[in-house]
């Protein structure tokens, strides 16, 4: 009983949360709302046992991709106006999307609803009846080791290209060269005492 209250709880809050995500009209109260859901979909991930999934949820996306996302929206300057006018021009293509969602919903719980048994055979056995972490651990450095590399090897080689394309040489843009400001000889600065008043 105490379970389903504390679930009830959690999921009521995710989906009030959500909600507001799309509703507010301020772009920072959205990202606090996205922040909370986050918080609420972690004690859903706690409630099911899987306390990875919980605190990788918290970790990465509440620590560091909606951060990152509230103080984006903190620093541009978003006109309101602007932003809604092209409301009506997309509203087809997101009704569109929206519809496509609800049949992929009602055709996932359709297929739980007619085929009970499917529960059995998505379900993995526990390895040696170990805790989530250590079961994950032990399921990707053995089976999926080499998939688990290779991910590994595509995010180097992004973060690498990432690199590259921000400190590649543009002509026409002046850089901060300290070498040369520290070389500079004290003899080429001139001090010039300047009147209150008059300026330079």
């Amino acid at each position: 009983m105490f379970t389903a209250l504390i679930f009830y709880m959690f999921a009521g809050i995710a989906v009030a949360s959500g909600v507001m995500v799309i509703s507010a009209r301020n772009p920072v109260h959205s990202v606090l709302w996205l922040i909370l859901a986050f918080f609420n979909a972690a004690g859903l991930f706690l409630l099911l046992g899987a306390e990875f999934l919980a605190m990788l949820l918290v970790i990465v996306y509440v620590g560091a991709v909606a951060v990152l996302f509230l103080f984006v929206v903190m620093m541009l300057d978003i006109n309101q106006v602007e932003f809604r006018e092209g409301f009506l021009q997309y509203l087809p293509t997101g009704a569109l999307i929206g519809f496509v969602l609800l049949v992929e919903l009602l055709t996932m719980f359709g297929g739980w609803a007619f085929a009970p048994d499917i529960k059995v055979l998505a379900a993995t056995p526990p390895l040696e009846q170990a805790s989530n972490t250590v079961a994950l651990g032990k399921l990707i450095y053995t089976k999926y080791v080499y998939l688990f590399q290779a991910s590994g090897l595509v995010l180097l080689v992004a973060m690498i290209g990432t690199i590259l394309l921000t400190h590649r040489k543009r002509t026409g843009v002046r850089k901060q060269v300290i070498a040369d400001q520290v070389a500079r000889s004290p003899k080429s600065v001139e001090l010039q005492k300047v009147q209150t008043g008059r300026g330079i």
